[in-house]
């Protein structure tokens, strides 16, 4: 298979860095960079723990995250599967990595930093909507951040409507389940989610 098995194999496939491939990061958010965060509504959070990885969706209409200051994301936990795997990794490592994403924008931002989970009520109450309030909120110290190389949503042209799958012709989530779990009510599941969902979102 020709396994690489040193940097050093590795760095001789690829060319070296370019200046701006180094010039991009910074230790603590630009206003370009800040601008930026505060357009997206969706973020990957990546934990690790030491059962391994985990990497998890967030998304809230109107801005992902908190900007706190210029060192600080602040984060809040929504209403999900409670198996609170991103979190219980926070809590025994604190090393995270977050990548946003902008609808209609080929750029994509990235975070590597530190983050704490903070159950304060003061800070939960901040957060209100519809009447609800997250249970915790994850706190993100700002390790690094910059903007990755626009390559790999141009080629899969993500915002494209023309490429956008049709969701009737994957698998629901009830038929996942049943073939995982071989008497799981799949019909039921699949009839009461949509509805579900929508009551139950923050």
């Amino acid at each position: 298979m020709g396994i690489i098995e040193s940097v050093e194999q590795l760095r001789s496939i690829y060319d070296g860095c370019s200046e701006a491939s180094l010039a991009k990061v910074a230790v603590r958010l630009t206003p370009e960079y800040r601008q930026m965060i505060e357009a997206s509504p969706f973020v990957a959070l990546a934990t690790v723990g030491p059962e391994g990885l985990d990497c998890s969706p967030r998304g809230d209409l109107g801005g992902v995250v908190r900007i706190d200051d210029e060192k600080t994301l602040m984060l809040p936990d929504w209403r999900g599967n409670n198996r609170v795997d991103s979190l219980i990794n926070i809590v025994r490592d604190p090393r995270v990595a977050l990548m946003f994403l902008i609808p209609g924008s080929n750029t994509v931002m990235r975070v590597n930093g530190r983050a704490v989970v903070s159950a304060d009520q003061q800070l939960l109450q901040s957060f209100e909507m519809d009447g609800r309030h997250p249970r915790t909120v994850t706190v993100v110290s700002i390790d690094e951040v910059y903007f990755q190389c626009a390559r790999a949503v141009m080629r899969a042209e993500l915002w494209n409507a023309e490429h956008h799958v049709a969701p009737d012709s994957l698998p629901t989530p009830g038929a996942m389940l049943k073939a995982t779990k071989a008497d799981f009510d799949q019909i039921t599941y699949d009839r009461e989610w949509a509805v579900r969902a929508k009551a139950s979102m923050w």
